[in-house]
């Protein structure tokens, strides 16, 4: 038998093997081309939060205590150093298939990034021009010596540390100088079509174009090297309860901190001098092991505006238009459509249009008395926001839960939190030590009988653009009991007092976990005696250690679990003896896969629920979370069919994780099956029936 300390797998091993995932659809010659280079560029997106999280975390734990023991039975610093090898390789990786598959493919394709030895006369011409008109007036080059010290760098933006010979007007000779890349630039630009050299689409980096010039900015010295460089933080903010009255103004000004927090990676173009790279990691603080070499650009999530620049529709994928559920097609009334049965929206497939619609009817609606509502992520412009101020200015009782502390999004957070308090909505930031992760809306209606609440619970983001690019359920329902627990719950998070009992939903941080142990121990002892058994659960993320070993245990009983999940998995399946039983297998498709949907057999009672939450320490322990079970029959067999049995049959999109943590893409010989695909054309030609 594994000792306790083998059974559980490294967390950020598990992301950076999802990240290979992600980087095989950039290798997939099936996708259309400029699809994959957005592929490669999420990879990149993905690795920025991967260091300024979770490697941010690990170098503190080394420093802070060096001998504890992660779950995986490694030191933070042995953790360290592994999590340092498979990123050095994944990002070697990453820009061979950047440079010798997708560059040379998108060049067949007239879409040319070109290096300045190909440069014509005539694009030179024009790249000059635009520096002398673009970039030399905003550029502020920094001489290091001892009244000009190392300028401080922001997380993640674009410099260059350039090597001088010569004095300077005033005589200083420091050797050395450091320029900023200003944000506001564009770091990919486009060639006008009349330089391009009959190619249709011409591109040049900014980093290029700064090499280029660079001695512009330092007239009457050599330039004998320029080398493009950039430093990744620790983002995460830390806000301590005992030290504040007002958690926004306290947030305010950890934001302003983010871009200064410790150094944790160092990208450097491969062309620079092993002296500059020491002296590049001293002033960082940095090791040897947190350097990247790169052979390009160093921030390839740039290149994802590059597809939009392109008017290639043959290159991205087809578009698509979501259709609406049955009874909304015919522009019923959203509350008499309610009120006649539940409504499951599955998107992107079907609409988030009356989710959209729910909220400004309701604000428009002079039976609407008020509004309540959750908000973690929903972007900088939401026609939602706008929404709830419309209902606030127009007398309504509007209360409004925002997450202060989602993580990247706490500015814009912020700023809504300001304009619906400035409307007269009732804001709580939640509970300090529990984020609200919840996705709840409720309506209250005064009707003919009296007053009745309308609600959507969601497993996604009231987020309108990721909604057509992340798979998510979303229930609209008038159930009073449901409605009775949503309003519980609202009351929990606005009010003080103890938790209530809820009639329906499960809640992290009081029963969800329970009720997720007790389902899974229901099953063992199912097959314990001998009657059928089976878990099937779909998750973005499996690292709770207690549901891993409920699952190992069921595993041994006899219970057939089946797990898709989309991302790091800390549970090793197929381990003779252990986990024989259970097999886990990851979608990465076009879209993100982001419901959480979870099967328990139960005696052939067939218990469906969906959630806000990961099986993850932080949504059972550290979350406000909600779990819904499906009570309608027809929607159970939909979303047993939509988003589990379908995605067990996937051979397109599919991999299967190993014992080692490791994946293998499953063979898709014979006919294809794909679920994502499956349900995009069964969804734009006849949705299935919710009634």
């Amino acid at each position: 038998m594994s000792q306790p300390q083998d059974l559980l797998l490294n967390r950020e091993l598990g992301l950076i093997e999802f990240n290979r995932r992600v980087l095989a659809q950039a290798e997939d010659p099936d996708l259309p081309l400029l699809e994959r280079l957005k592929f490669l560029c999420i990879v990149s997106s993905n690795l920025d939060e991967f260091f300024e999280v979770r490697v941010a975390w690990l170098q503190d734990a080394a420093h802070a205590t060096p001998e504890r023991v992660l779950a995986d039975g490694c030191t933070p610093e042995q953790a360290l150093a592994k999590v340092a090898r498979a990123s050095h390789q994944l990002v070697r990786d990453q820009y061979a298939v950047m440079s010798e598959v997708l560059f040379p493919a998108l060049r067949e394709q007239g879409i040319v990034f070109l290096r300045r030895g190909e440069w014509t006369q005539q694009q030179k011409d024009w790249v000059e021009a635009f520096f002398f008109r673009e970039l030399m007036p905003i550029l502020t080059p920094i001489g290091l010596d001892p009244s000009h010290p190392f300028p401080k760098v922001l997380n993640k933006s674009l410099n260059f540390t350039v090597e001088l010979e010569g004095r300077d007007a005033f005589g200083r000779a420091s050797g050395t100088a450091i320029v900023q890349a200003p944000r506001i630039l564009p770091r990919v630009i486009k060639l006008p079509a009349d330089v391009c050299d009959g190619r249709p689409h011409c591109f040049v980096f900014l980093s290029s174009i700064l090499h280029s010039h660079v001695h512009e900015l330092f007239p009457g010295m050599t330039v004998k090297g320029c080398y493009q460089f950039r430093v990744t933080r620790d983002s995460e903010l830390s806000v301590d309860d005992d030290d504040f009255k007002n958690l926004r103004t306290a947030l305010q000004g950890e934001l302003r901190q983010r871009q200064f927090g410790d150094a944790v990676r160092l990208e450097i173009a491969d062309t620079c001098p092993q002296h500059m790279e020491s002296f590049l990691l001293t002033q960082f603080n940095l090791q040897p092991r947190d350097v990247y070499r790169v052979n390009g650009p160093v921030n390839l999530v740039r290149l994802m505006q590059v597809p939009d620049l392109v008017d290639r529709a043959d290159l991205k994928f087809a578009p698509f238009s979501p259709s609406l559920p049955p009874p909304l097609q015919k522009r019923a009334h959203l509350f008499e459509a309610i009120r006649k049965g539940d409504i499951l929206l599955h998107h992107p497939y079907q609409s988030f249009q009356p989710v959209i619609d729910f909220l400004t009817e309701a604000a428009t609606d002079p039976h609407v008395v008020a509004i309540k509502m959750t908000v973690y992520r929903t972007g900088t412009d939401s026609v939602l926001m706008e929404s709830l101020i419309a209902a606030a200015r127009a007398g309504k009782q509007v209360t409004v839960v925002v997450e202060l502390m989602a993580r990247f999004d706490e500015e814009a957070n912020i700023s809504w939190a300001s304009r619906l308090e400035d409307a007269g909505a009732h804001v709580i930031y939640g509970v300090i030590g529990y984020k609200v992760h919840a996705k709840m809306l409720m309506v209250v209606r005064r009707e003919e009988h009296g007053l009745h609440r309308y609600v959507h619970l969601g497993t996604g983001n009231y987020h309108p653009r990721t909604a057509r690019m992340y798979t998510d359920f979303g229930l609209l329902t008038c159930n009073e009991e449901i409605a009775s627990d949503v309003n519980d719950i609202f009351v929990q998070l606005t009010g003080l007092g103890r938790a209530s009992s809820l009639k329906q939903l499960f809640q992290s941080p009081f029963t969800l976990h329970s009720m997720i142990m007790q389902s899974i121990e229901r099953e063992t002892e199912h097959a314990q005696a001998g009657k059928p058994a089976q878990i099937i659960a779909k998750m973005n993320s499996l690292l709770e250690p207690q549901v891993i070993h409920a699952l190992y245990r069921a595993s041994q009983a006899g219970v057939k679990v089946q797990l898709i999940v989309r991302g790091v998995c800390a549970l090793r399946p197929g381990v003779p003896g252990l986990s024989d039983n259970i097999s886990v297998r990851s979608i990465v498709g076009r879209f993100l896969e982001h419901p959480r949907v979870f099967y328990f057999y139960n005696d052939h009672k067939e218990d469906l629920l969906m959630s806000s939450a990961d099986w993850m320490s932080r949504n059972f322990f550290r979350r406000i979370e909600t779990c819904v079970p499906i009570i309608d029959g027809k929607l159970k067999r939909r979303i047993i069919k939509e988003a589990l049995r379908m995605y067990l049959e996937d051979n397109v999109n599919s991999w299967d994780m190993q014992s080692d943590g490791s994946y293998k893409r499953r063979s898709s010989r014979g006919k294809p099956h794909c679920a994502q695909r499956q349900l995009l054309e069964s969804y734009t030609a006849q949705p299935p029936e919710d009634k």
